[in-house]
């Protein structure tokens, strides 16, 4: 297995855990405040994560640096954005809004710059092809 699908699989796997422990205490607990984070921990952390992991197990990229950037601005981002919407949404801590609101934007900036990383390298060719 290639490092990038190692490495999208194994957080993959943490944001599979993650979510399914949230929703577990959610149901446990009766209350479902984390409804809007669990949905995201595990619709971008676990299978967006996971699907691109298949993808680099199946096709190599040529260019290598587009590729690392796009793993790693992909989970920089999903870990960003679901932190940074925990924080809006609960309010966990007495941290300044305008600073829990920037942290939210930021890592959903940075999840959207890995889409489009993904979009470019789907038009670039793959080792096979070179």
């Amino acid at each position: 297995m290639n490092t990038y699908s190692k490495t999208l699989l194994r957080f993959s796997a943490i944001f599979a855990v993650i979510g399914a422990f949230i929703g577990s205490h959610m149901a446990g607990a009766g209350g479902y405040e984390f409804r809007t984070v669990h949905a995201h921990i595990l619709v971008v952390g676990w299978l967006t994560l996971f699907a691109w992991a298949i993808y680099y197990k199946i096709f190599m990229p040529a260019n290598k640096k587009l590729a690392a950037l796009h793993v790693w601005t992909a989970i920089i981002g999903a870990i960003g954005l679901t932190i940074g919407m925990w924080l809006y949404y609960l309010r966990p801590f007495n941290f300044n809004e305008t600073v829990i609101t920037i942290l939210f934007i930021v890592g959903g900036t940075i999840l959207l710059i890995s889409f489009a990383i993904f979009l470019i390298l789907t038009f670039l060719k793959t080792e096979d092809e070179t």
